[in-house]
């Protein structure tokens, strides 16, 4: 499960932290807040080519994940 996905200087993000419960979480906002934003960074964690830019004024993004697995979760052995 994804727990916690973290942007630092990627296009409109100077810096955001998103914790997701269990269940179902839901992104909404007005029209160019930035949600397809989070999306496409949460695609570069996951290998996805990205359109990504950094921020104007920063030398570097980042895009951090940290996923939680289950006890004896198949991904587990390839990790």
């Amino acid at each position: 499960m994804l727990e916690t996905l973290s942007i630092r200087d990627m296009l409109l993000i100077e810096a955001a932290e998103l914790r997701f419960r269990p269940g179902l979480n839901v992104l909404t906002g007005e029209t160019g807040a930035g949600k397809s934003i989070l999306l496409d960074c949460l695609g570069f964690v996951l290998g996805w080519r990205g359109r990504g830019a950094v921020r104007a004024g920063a030398a570097e993004g980042e895009v951090t994940a940290a996923f939680a697995l289950p006890p004896g979760h198949a991904a587990g052995a390839v990790l």
